[in-house]
């Protein structure tokens, strides 16, 4: 089968930065799934580990965890699907990725695609919707009321994949006041779009602007990007007893001013689940399921930007030099492989 991959980490520029390979097609056992990929979205989280996982002398390393695509096999384990059925997932970050034709993935992480929705706009929502979701209704518990807070969630970095979902997710599911960040023309009107009631600028401080909305103090705050950035301001603008959550990876965190308010803090990575095999892993095929549910009804819609064709070593080293740039908006996906691309590759 079709793949992309490498051996060394490191800078995109390099060409064996990415690959096209040749990799022998996996077989279902267990409570896997072979899918057949349709298409593929870029998160962050495949630029950082391109950038420092090095896989065993002499493997390939295939990245990918955002995809959707028809399950063409199944384990003996498997109860929840069967072949034909289109599906969407995010996919377990100690595992192989889905920037392959035929793909492994454990069923109980795994959604019914949404009808409504092409393949790869289906692709565009997995990670960034369990990321979003898990955060809100898990981590920030926003169901749950702070005394004397504003009901009202700033969410930092609202034009990216995961700001773009948890916009619309908490105007479905909850009744706050949502604050999104945007800095350019572009982000603010996608921001917008998305349902941010108000959008205000992470160029500048923030306490002053959200201050300035007259709302009172947010109960909640969720940082997407550049937490290190606007910690201090974090820390002003929170109410007392506020709950604040991030999925960035600062250097250092320092959290100490929010213990005079009694800030609790929460980090979330939607790979826990699948990593520790938790009691709850499937969870996270009800929640996409949901998240299907609510794209069919018209509640949630795909955050999908840009298209690329097909899925091969070119495109993806162009899409990660735009995550990397820092200046995406919503999710960029790759869909589809060349049927009849040369096999004259190489072959492991």
């Amino acid at each position: 089968m079709q793949a992309i991959g490498f051996q060394q980490p490191g800078s995109i520029d390099r060409d064996e930065s990415l690959v096209n390979i040749e990799l022998s097609t996996p077989t279902p056992t267990g409570r896997d799934l072979l899918v057949e990929v349709k298409a593929v979205s870029v998160n962050p989280v495949d630029v950082k580990v391109r950038r420092s996982a090095q896989p065993d002398s002499g493997e390939w390393k295939v990245l990918g965890w955002d995809a959707a695509g028809v399950v063409v096999g199944v384990g003996a384990e498997v109860t929840l699907f069967q072949p034909g059925d289109p599906v969407f997932y995010a996919g377990a970050i100690d595992r192989p990725g889905s920037n392959a034709e035929y793909h492994l993935v454990d069923e109980r992480i795994v959604g019914a695609k949404p009808q409504s929705l092409d393949w790869a706009a289906a692709a565009a929502l997995p990670l960034t919707s369990i990321t979003a979701w898990e955060m809100l209704l898990d981590r920030l518990d926003v169901k749950q009321s702070v005394p004397g807070a504003a009901p009202a969630i700033l969410i930092i970095g609202g034009a990216g994949g995961v700001g773009s979902i948890a916009i619309q997710i908490a105007r479905a599911l909850s009744d706050l006041t949502v604050i999104a960040t945007a800095s350019r023309p572009e982000t603010v009107a996608w921001v917008q779009d998305m349902g941010a009631h108000y959008v205000i600028d992470h160029s500048l401080p923030l306490a002053q602007q959200v201050a300035a909305l007259g709302l009172g103090a947010p109960a909640f705050v969720f940082s997407t990007t550049h937490t290190d950035r606007h910690l201090d301001q974090i820390a002003e603008l929170i109410a007392p007893q506020g709950r604040f959550g991030l999925i960035d990876d600062p250097e250092i965190l320092d959290i100490k001013p929010f213990k005079r308010k009694s800030v609790s803090a929460h980090w979330e990575l939607m790979f826990t689940r699948s990593l520790f095999n938790t009691a709850d892993i499937d969870q996270q095929g009800k929640l996409l399921n949901q998240v299907s549910r609510l794209v069919d009804e018209g509640i949630l819609r795909a955050t999908i930007t840009e298209r690329y064709a097909p899925i091969n070593a070119a495109n993806l080293k162009q899409v990660h030099r735009i995550i990397e740039s820092g200046k995406a908006r919503g999710k960029i996906v790759l869909e589809g492989f060349d049927t009849v691309r040369s096999r004259a590759q190489k072959r492991v």
